[in-house]
């Protein structure tokens, strides 16, 4: 990691989870975490030893309250295998499953054969819900000469309520569209047959994939995952299997 952003950001969600179950403020805790199949192996090592410092316990502030935090463990999971772990139903029975994880700036690919991960099945598309967003965004501008925001963007795209300009909003929602075909296409070109396999989307654009999926797009079988905490609750279950949650010292 190049700076200190994403441990600040850890620390404030302990204390927010300390809030939430009542513990002591002088605890200690064990964290899960995920990255992305495809770099799993090679940044596994680094993302510890980024998160588990050796320097315990952590004294911090969070909205002006101080905490003391001893970090006993940190367990490092593949991201979308957590979400599984909430929802096994999605792969009951079937032998491979694609899944698929829509992020801000990447897609993350990967296939799970008999429930396991194959490493050799991965993959990391540049094609985020980010991309999708300054595209519409450009193409509103070109076509209506507005300026729209990104939060107007995402609502139309997930197909919420928000005032504006009806044609602009057609524009948006045609931008979905291409979108999800552009994704599918490099689902495809990247050895990943979705007329063949079983797909379960996650991530913050599975919404809007599963509003630009089409019956002509020929899917074989998939299934939506459109809660935003899903891999979170995945981690804390899976850690639960090694370790207590927030122990008290």
């Amino acid at each position: 990691m190049e700076n200190d952003n994403y441990y600040l950001l850890t620390l404030a969600a302990i204390a927010k989870e300390i809030q939430q179950r009542g513990e002591k403020r002088e605890c200690a805790v064990n964290l899960g975490a995920g990255l992305p199949l495809a770099g799993f192996g090679r940044e596994k090592k680094a993302f510890r030893e980024y998160l588990f410092r050796s320097s315990q316990p952590v004294n911090f502030k969070f909205e002006g309250i101080s905490y003391q935090v001893t970090i006993q463990d940190v367990r490092l999971f593949p991201q979308g295998c957590s979400a599984i772990a909430v929802h096994p139903e999605f792969i009951q029975g079937e032998p491979s499953v694609l899944l698929m994880d829509i992020g801000g700036w990447t897609v993350d690919l990967m296939r799970l054969d008999n429930g396991i991960p194959n490493a050799s099945a991965c993959r990391s598309l540049e094609l985020g819900m980010i991309r999708c967003i300054d595209e519409a965004k450009e193409q509103v501008r070109r076509e209506t000469g507005l300026s729209v925001t990104d939060a107007q963007v995402e609502r139309v795209l997930a197909g919420q309520s928000c005032s504006m300009d009806e044609n602009a909003r057609s524009v948006i929602q045609k931008q979905g569209r291409i979108y999800t075909e552009a994704l599918l296409s490099a689902a495809m070109e990247a050895g990943f047959d979705l007329k063949a396999v079983p797909a379960v989307m996650l991530g913050g654009g599975a919404s809007v994939i599963q509003r630009g999926i089409r019956p002509q797009d020929g899917l074989w079988r998939f299934f939506t995952l459109l809660d935003d905490k899903v891999n979170a609750e995945g981690f804390e279950r899976i850690l639960s299997q090694f370790s207590g949650d927030v122990s008290k010292k």
